[in-house]
């Protein structure tokens, strides 16, 4: 949590100071930590869970008669 606290702080201390090199810093860290939305078109792709409203199978029922 700490690393989060020194984060915030450089990022408003960023605002009012505009420092160059800061900003190349934070620049950085928003590219690898921060991502922009994704469109309806791109989440369609990453349906990787399943469709959430399919009831899970019933262990009972595997496999049928014996």
């Amino acid at each position: 949590m700490e690393t989060e606290r020194l984060l915030t702080g450089l990022f408003d201390l960023q605002r009012f100071e505009r420092d160059p090199a800061l900003q190349k810093i934070l620049d950085e860290v928003e590219a690898q930590y921060f991502s922009k939305e994704l469109s309806d078109d791109t989440m369609h792709v990453f349906s990787a869970a399943g469709d959430p409203f399919l009831q899970p199978p019933d262990p009972k029922n595997r496999g049928g008669p014996l």
